[in-house]
């Protein structure tokens, strides 16, 4: 008998064991960040933060009166003050569905995981001591940078600040004490030091984190914040490349970092709670070098939250993302931030190869070791597919030659490696070079025609040497700027109406501080370490528009987001150092479309007297969300109130730039259209101006512009004018494009806006 109720006993405790492990399997809860209405808190509650409690603590009770009352999964992650009426919860399903009949629920999504995009850029954009951008900034004195990123080392020398006044009284910021971080590392440039990873331990239970700090564990947000606001460092390379003194876009601006972004993970629950950080401590500019793809812009957490940025009149820079060549790829098509697409520096790092007949040969090289001059017998092994017979070649240079098929050279230089090789010469037409030059052995690159001279070389002795020299900085290189290959394009996923990437930035090889205890690269087996590193990404371009942006606000510090945006695009640059348009190597070198592009390559000191302004308001902006025919529970997502005015919905957003689709695929041969846009331009130059608009001709497309003359009679007067474009319903092409600009008849501004037609087709 007893052992039969033990029997039973043990029977019922491992079903319910088993119940409860399903119900646990089940029921697992997620993060979630939570829309409130902040109209609906009773009176009975002090604050917003009380009320969210309550309101999880009831939702709780439900769902473990319906589930299992011994099991309670929420748990309030952050509440938020600034960037959207709400707070973060782990919560499970039932949990969820009672709180959505809770008082006050707006709306959910679930926490995600973003990505991050990951010297001589200065002099390459214009900027020096004497004229222009930096000395009418005064370097961007007093202005306050938030970065969002991986975190800071904040003993590198670009966070020195020497000669910086003391930090403004505006500052409400703090330096946060952790892990190997104490709040007196923070100084007169590194004014704030916070860090946010609630959501990623809700995410991951037991998790440990590595750095529970500000301190930066992988490099990137180190390297972004000091190409914003970087202090002079002298004689600062990267393994001997790219030396010189080291500075960011606006030296004298102050940095305040918000780490986010962690070796274990991403979240969009840490990354709004540092937004929202930056908005209480009172920076100006915000630089965020990550984004999410594919989320329209009521469910994008980084979208809702950089609204609520722009109305406290803080400029937000993001990154366009690396997702090219191919289009409709970019994040961060939000309306109200700039988007900023990567292009190449007229810099180059490479290595020469010098032939025993003394014909010397330059091609690209990042080898970060050192290597003897000495020469080695050289050989041409074609493709280099026979990794027999390369493992069997001792102390010889191999020459490679790439077929040019998918992923041929990465195959080629897999080879080579596992080969153990002494050094290695790859010949190639490959756009994608620059992925290798950082290569952990020595290698050069070469394009087609210098290889055949080597291949030439090797064929015609007996007894062919070489040495190779690396290290070398190349400067003037033309043609730049180029497009990227790597470089996001647009139409935007979260606004096709509105023209995405907005501008283009240095973004290759930049050169900027790095943690000196994180490996910057590798030779053969072993890790390489130092205080500046070269990176490229959109990670890289967005910082320096930050910057730039930054030395503005000091100019102009009243006005909008929209007009210092406006002034970057309208006076950036179309033409390259040749004096042709500039070229995309993702596109086979042809002119660069401004889906990739932009309005053009960045030009601050041109940005300093734009002439004309496209302005836009927080109104404008909600207008365009009524007119995107967005719900007003969606629209009270993003701006946090009910009382939204949608009398004059509109999809036409007083922009900078065109863009028109004609992708009617019904539509009746030669039957045609017209698309019209609406503009308002503001005169911010001094005194009376009279502007003329010419719009280059557009092949297949008849563009009109009412009236064509603009004049101003005083500082500040508004004018406005339509622009319409005629063309077939559906285009033959993908993209058509050409500009309208705006001179004035003394020739002292010329305000450039882009124009484009596509057939592309957002597929939702």
């Amino acid at each position: 008998m007893a052992a039969d109720i033990t029997k039973n006993l043990y029977v019922y405790c491992w079903v319910s064991f088993c119940v409860l492990f399903m119900f646990t399997k089940l029921a697992k809860s997620d993060n979630y960040i939570v829309h409130m209405d902040i109209s609906a808190m009773p009176k009975a509650f002090s604050n917003q933060h009380t009320w969210y409690l309550a309101t999880l603590s009831s939702v709780s009770a439900k769902s473990k009166a319906e589930t299992n009352p011994t099991i309670s999964f929420s748990k309030l992650i952050y509440t938020y003050n600034h960037v959207i009426q709400g707070f973060s919860a782990s919560l499970t399903p039932a949990e969820l569905e009672s709180l959505k009949n809770s008082p006050g629920y707006v709306s959910s999504v679930k926490d995600r995981v973003v990505k991050v995009d990951t010297t001589h850029s200065f002099e390459f954009l214009g900027l020096n001591s004497g004229t222009g951008a930096w000395p009418v900034s005064s370097f961007g004195k007093d202005v306050i940078v938030g970065v969002i990123d991986t975190g800071v080392w904040p003993e590198s020398e670009s966070f020195n600040d020497n000669g910086m006044s003391d930090v403004p009284s505006r500052w409400k910021g703090e330096c946060e004490s952790g892990t190997q971080f104490n709040s007196s590392l923070c100084n007169k440039k590194l004014i704030g030091a916070r860090f946010f990873n609630k959501g990623l331990i809700a995410h991951i239970s037991n998790i440990t984190i590595s750095m529970n700090s500000t301190r930066d564990t992988e490099g990137h947000g180190t390297h972004t914040s000091t190409t914003v606001a970087g202090t002079y460092v002298k004689d600062a390379s990267y393994f001997g490349y790219a030396p010189g003194t080291a500075r960011g876009m606006a030296p004298m601006a102050r940095v305040a970092m918000y780490k986010a972004l962690w070796e274990e993970g991403a979240y969009t629950t840490d990354i709004i709670a540092a937004i929202d950080q930056a908005i209480t401590d009172g920076v100006d500019v915000l630089s965020m070098s990550l984004g999410l793809d594919g989320v329209e812009l009521y469910e994008d957490p980084i979208a809702i939250a950089t609204f609520a940025a722009i109305e406290k009149n803080i400029f937000v820079s993001t990154s366009a993302g690396n997702e090219g060549p191919d289009v409709e790829t970019l994040h961060n098509g939000t309306p109200w931030v700039i988007t900023v697409a990567a292009g190449t520096m007229d810099r180059d790092f490479g290595a020469t190869l010098l032939l025993g007949n003394k014909v010397s040969i330059n091609g690209l090289a990042q080898y970060p070791g050192n290597f003897t001059s000495t020469e080695f017998p050289i050989v041409f092994m074609d493709t280099c597919s026979n990794k027999t017979e390369l493992s069997k070649i001792k102390q010889k240079i191999i020459v490679c030659q790439d077929p040019g098929k998918e992923d041929s050279l990465n195959d080629q230089f897999n080879n080579i490696q596992a080969a153990g090789n002494i050094a290695a010469v790859f010949i190639t037409n490959s756009s994608s070079v620059d992925v290798f030059a950082q290569s952990p052995f020595p290698a050069i690159f070469l394009v087609q025609k210098d290889g055949d001279t080597v291949v030439d070389f090797i064929k015609s002795n007996t007894d062919p040497k070489a040495s190779i020299v690396f290290k070398k900085t190349i400067l003037g290189i033309k043609p730049s700027p180029r497009v990227t290959s790597y470089t996001s394009r647009g139409p935007s996923y979260s606004c096709p109406l509105v023209l995405k990437p907005d501008i283009m930035a240095p973004g290759d090889s930049v050169l900027a501080a790095w943690p000196p205890n994180v490996a910057a690269a590798r030779v053969n087996q072993d890790l390489v370490f130092t205080n500046f590193n070269l990176l490229s990404g959109t990670s890289m371009a967005c910082p320096h528009v930050s910057g730039i942006a930054a030395l503005l606000k000091a100019v102009y510090p009243n006005w909008s987001p929209a007009a210092i945006r406006s002034a970057l695009m309208t006076t950036s640059d179309q033409i390259d150092n040749t004096g042709s348009p500039i070229k995309d190597i993702g596109g086979n070198l042809r002119p660069a479309d401004p889906l990739a592009m932009g309005a053009g390559h960045v030009n601050p000191n041109r940005a300093l007297n734009p002439g004309l302004i496209y302005d836009a308001t927080v109104q404008d902006y909600v207008d365009l969300l009524c007119g995107l025919n967005f719900t007003q529970q969606q629209i009270k997502t993003i701006t946090k109130t009910s009382s939204n005015n949608c009398s004059n919905p509109s999809l036409d957003l007083n922009y900078p730039s065109f863009i028109a689709f004609f992708n009617d695929r019904g539509a009746k041969p030669n039957s045609t259209t017209v698309v019209e846009f609406g503009r308002t331009v503001t005169n911010v130059g001094d005194g009376s101006f009279t502007y003329k608009a010419n719009v280059t001709p557009i092949n297949g497309l008849k563009v009109t512009v009412e009236p064509d003359t603009l004049v101003f009679k005083t500082k500040y007067e508004k004018k406005s004018y339509k622009l319409s474009i005629e063309g077939p319903k559906q285009l033959h092409k993908a993209v058509l494009f050409g500009y309208l600009t705006w001179e004035d008849s003394g020739k002292e501004h010329v305000v450039t806006s882009p124009i484009v037609a596509t057939s592309y087709k957002i597929e939702k």
